[in-house]
């Protein structure tokens, strides 16, 4: 699928489909999204990540047309959320981070009434529970109530029920968040389909392993601010080095470690259970360290990560 050029004019449907300019949410005196462009085109896997209190979730409820923006412009699927909030909602599918489907309904029974929502006839409402189903891979549960579910079958009628409009754009907040990892495979690959039949998709996510492997594009957001916006892999180029060396040195020997490996690579990090050594050749850097007489416990060699950028970008402090 082509992507769209990024100078296409507010409220033209052929542009992208959100975009938003010097955006801004207020609760009160609480600036939570502090001025952030922005533009998510047609057909990409775009991602937000953040820690708590980032901005992520504000602006996802304002693309979502449920929250009304405080300044700046904004435009989702060529509209303004302002001006045509029931128009874009009719056209979005939304998978909110805690399931809210009907414990009182069964599997089917979800799909069915949700289509009737949207203004689905009875017949073609029971048509498109049955596809969904089998994209779910639930058919063999469909009459089966729902707190029955497993958490990943949960989530996966979650996503069934956001499609049940056919939206042109998908937003997901923590898709996976709880699940074991078998059934994180099982979800990224239903995204991967629903990418290859032309959806666009937005996801909120802390897995960086989840963005690294979904995401053509992210941003990633502090303090209601984006700091760093591009692909996983250009942002690990940008903002890491290609490999990383772990070590782990014996108990009170790694105060006097830090001044001997320092300058082995581009950067040093010091944790409390290791040291962090960034650089392109992480066993070249091994092999210096050997030569200045640091004897690790125990050594590893990794290629640089998302997190290692998110990490950089955001500090390791815990943000309540």
């Amino acid at each position: 699928m082509s992507k769209r050029s990024s100078v296409a004019a507010y409220g033209d449907e052929s542009g992208p489909l959100v975009q938003a300019e010097k955006l801004v949410k207020r609760f009160g005196d609480f600036e939570a999204v502090r001025g952030i462009d922005l533009e998510v085109r047609r057909g990409e896997f775009f991602g937000f990540l953040g820690p708590n209190g980032a901005g992520k979730s504000s602006t996802m409820r304002m693309i979502a047309s449920t929250s009304p923006r405080s300044e700046g412009r904004l435009s989702v699927l060529g509209m303004d959320p302002d001006r045509d909030g029931p128009r874009i909602r009719a056209r979005l599918g939304v998978v909110p981070q805690q399931d809210t489907l009907d414990v009182e309904l069964t599997v089917r029974q979800n799909l069915q009434v949700y289509g009737r929502y949207f203004g689905l006839s009875r017949a073609t409402a029971r048509a498109k529970a049955e596809e969904l189903l089998d994209f779910a891979q639930l058919t063999d549960r469909a009459d089966a109530e729902v707190e029955s579910l497993s958490g990943g079958m949960k989530r996966r009628l979650t996503i069934a029920r956001s499609l049940v409009n056919d939206p042109e754009l998908i937003l997901l907040d923590e898709p996976t968040t709880g699940l074991d990892p078998q059934a994180r495979h099982l979800l990224w690959d239903k995204l991967f389909r629903l990418k290859s039949q032309g959806v666009t998709l937005l996801v909120t996510t802390h897995y960086m392993d989840e963005a690294e492997q979904l995401c053509d594009r992210l941003v990633v957001m502090d303090g209601g601010r984006i700091v760093a916006e591009g692909s996983p892999a250009e942002l690990i180029t940008r903002y890491s080095t290609r490999e990383v060396l772990e070590l782990r040195l014996p108990p009170g020997e790694k105060d006097a470690a830090v001044d001997v490996v320092s300058g082995l690579g581009q950067r040093t990090e010091v944790l409390p259970d290791r040291i962090l050594v960034y650089a392109d050749s992480g066993d070249a850097a091994l092999e210096q360290v050997h030569a200045r007489g640091v004897r690790p416990v125990s050594s590893l060699v990794r290629r640089s990560t998302l997190e290692d950028v998110f990490l950089r970008l955001t500090g390791r402090s815990l943000i309540e």
